[in-house]
């Protein structure tokens, strides 16, 4: 049998906002949540209880400053690398995809 599969959305999710300082209510207000109900609802998704649909994990994304991929990195590493490459430029991404393929191979 294999390990039990841990689902890195809800750690994730935690992460990004509490980098921004947020608290859970704000930032379901931000995403449109009504007041009374936000807390409780970000509450369950970070405690994995419930799993967003994609359009509200990319709005969670965009309002966090994160890639929709973020949510779903296992290692910590990918968690960084991800972010980084998000605020580079195309021909930037193009360029180390060069220089680790050749590193690679």
């Amino acid at each position: 049998m294999s390990e039990k599969q841990i689902n890195p959305l809800p750690l994730r999710l935690k992460q990004a906002r509490t980098a921004l300082g947020i608290s859970q209510k704000q930032l379901g207000i931000q995403l449109g949540m009504e007041p009374g109900t936000a807390s409780a609802r970000m509450n369950h998704y970070e405690k994995g209880k419930h799993t967003p649909d994609y359009a509200t994990l990319k709005a969670m994304a965009d309002e966090l400053g994160v890639p929709v991929a973020y949510f779903f990195c296992e290692s910590e590493s990918t968690a960084e690398l991800l972010c980084l490459l998000e605020k580079m430029t195309e021909e930037e991404k193009a360029d180390l995809v060069k220089k680790v393929t050749n590193t690679v191979l």
